[in-house]
């Protein structure tokens, strides 16, 4: 009976570890679509330090609010997403440590993210909204109130990335080390961890728009495209393993 029990163990241990990395890599990549979605179809786009050009189109977009709760909601269901892949990998020695720093760096870069949507999606828009409406001496003062706006979600948008990076690349090493999980799939997370925090450096000094955004962006879009795909596959093929 005893033997019969801890095989019961086995499996159910198993079958837990399945259907965490299931729901993990749903709901990242639900998350990620959803996000790539919203930015790519409905934000406004341009030189994004050109303040003028950039200001007149975020004055004239009538989904701005609407498009950035989307987003807000779309980074935290991928964040959610690790946290559920936290509770695959809190279960193993060698990677419990890790995963636990990942955890809650990965709470941290959510208390940032809503700080920095708040101020662009809520109050940049104000801001453009008064200067597009201003006139004659009101409108230079408006223009350099929202210019204040647009650097404060300058340091938030870096330190956000930051921590995205520092998110990723701690559950990428935590897999990597964990010894139950196939190695390959912490690679890419770890790689797009190192691509967020050199892009959010950048920001810091550049501002939103510089070309070595440009390459890393693309870069840590593909990576966590990988690893969010990866991490789905798995947990499938571990349901099919033990169907």
């Amino acid at each position: 009976m005893s033997g019969d029990r801890h095989v019961g163990e086995g499996v159910d241990t198993a079958g837990a570890r399945q259907r965490g990395l299931t729901l993990a890599g749903s709901l990242m990549l639900g998350g990620f679509v959803l996000n790539v979605l919203l930015t790519a179809g409905l934000h406004p786009s341009g030189e994004e330090d050109d303040h003028v050009a950039i200001f007149t189109k975020y004055a004239r977009s009538s989904s701005w609010v609407a498009v950035h709760l989307g987003q807000f909601v779309g980074v935290l269901v991928t964040l959610s997403g690790l946290l559920v892949l936290y509770r695959v990998l809190r279960g193993i020695r060698r990677a419990s440590v890790v995963a636990q720093l990942a955890a809650a760096a990965a709470v941290a870069t959510a208390a940032v993210w809503a700080v920095l949507q708040g101020l662009d999606g809520v109050g940049l828009k104000q801001a453009v909204d008064s200067w597009a409406g201003a006139s004659g001496t009101e409108k230079t003062i408006r223009f350099a109130g929202a210019e204040t706006v647009r650097w404060l979600e300058w340091g938030f948008q870096s330190y956000f990335r930051v921590l995205l990076g520092l998110t990723l690349a701690l559950f990428g090493t935590a897999i990597v080390v964990s010894g139950h999980l196939p190695g390959r799939l912490g690679w890419p997370a770890l790689a797009a961890g190192v691509c967020s925090v050199i892009f959010g450096i950048d920001v810091g000094y550049s501002g939103l728009a510089s070309g070595l955004q440009d390459v890393l962006g693309v870069a840590t879009f593909v990576l966590v495209l990988v690893f969010a795909v990866g991490v789905l596959i798995t947990g499938v093929r571990e349901r099919g393993g033990h169907s």
